[in-house]
């Protein structure tokens, strides 16, 4: 069974917790270190013969148009992480199709075709924002994977059954809906499929964690660029921020390429088509 890695490409000025400290108008100003994890990264999936799913900001696809064809160069998928990082939450159906249109715009013109995958900033596919499959499917999306099934103070859809679904939107369109992996404890969902939870948690526990849901389904796991960067500024934020931001980022790449070690990984529509959600040209199959 092949399992699904992603990569939400965002520098590490943009992220959430870093925000007080790197309001929108400031970016520009900013030196960007995307590469150093960007060139992590690939190596990685190189070395280990791996395919990956990009899901690219617009303005950062914008300004590393290069970058976007190497990936595609390599095989990868691109898809979309939306234009700057706004929250779903902070947004509505017409300023998302909005964000969504001009991150498409940026990535075809660095050379990717159209994107059929999305994820949210920050997992902000909530109860409350659930008319984001509307507006991903009235723009050609087929899948999303910004629904988290945990609970959180931010995101989260606690409900959300684990593993591939669909979402029936307007015009009885569907949505393939693949969430982050999360492993059941005691009935509850613990988030275990990648970010700060992956550099938090022991790495012989994420392992074993994730080799029990890989028996059973296919993995969706993902990182950042900017967690391949433990030589990334230090900048004042709250404590708390400041320590899920920077915690083991030294640790992110060994721990990667031993979890790329152990288990097959390609991208998210190699693995929907796999499992029969897709076809070859990457349209909605039907279920039964």
């Amino acid at each position: 069974m092949l399992h699904s890695i992603s990569f939400d490409v965002e520098e590490y000025f943009q992220v959430a917790n870093l925000q007080a400290a790197f309001p929108r108008e400031s970016w520009s100003a900013v030196d960007s270190r995307l590469a150093v994890g960007m060139d992590a990264i690939l190596s990685a999936l190189d070395r280990h013969r791996a395919r990956a799913t990009f899901f690219w900001l617009g303005w950062v696809a914008e300004r590393h148009p290069a970058l976007v064809r190497r990936c595609l160069a390599a095989g990868h998928e691109i898809a979309s992480h939306g234009y700057e990082h706004r929250f779903l939450t902070d947004m509505d159906p017409a300023s998302f199709a909005r964000d969504l249109e001009l991150t498409e715009q940026a990535l075809m013109a660095a050379g990717a075709p159209r994107p059929i995958g999305f994820r949210a900033s920050t997992f902000t596919l909530v109860k409350r924002t659930w008319w984001a499959f509307d507006v991903l499917a009235a723009r050609g999306y087929v899948y999303d994977s910004s629904v988290h099934p945990v609970r959180h103070p931010v995101y989260g859809v606690p409900g959300f059954a684990p593993g591939i679904s669909s979402v029936s939107v307007q015009d009885g369109a569907r949505v393939v809906e693949f969430p982050v992996s999360t492993y059941t404890v005691l009935g509850r969902n613990v988030p275990v499929g990648g970010g700060g939870y992956f550099r938090l948690l022991p790495g012989a526990l994420s392992r074993a964690a994730l080799r029990s849901i890989a028996r059973e389904r296919p993995l969706c796991f993902y990182l950042h660029p900017w967690e391949f960067d433990p030589a990334q500024p230090r900048v004042d934020a709250p404590w708390s921020k400041r320590w899920r931001h920077y915690l083991n980022l030294d640790r992110t790449l060994p721990r990667l390429e031993a979890l790329l070690a152990a288990l097959p990984f390609g991208t998210l529509r190699e693995v929907l088509t796999e499992q029969g959600w897709l076809d070859a040209a990457g349209s909605l199959r039907a279920r039964p």
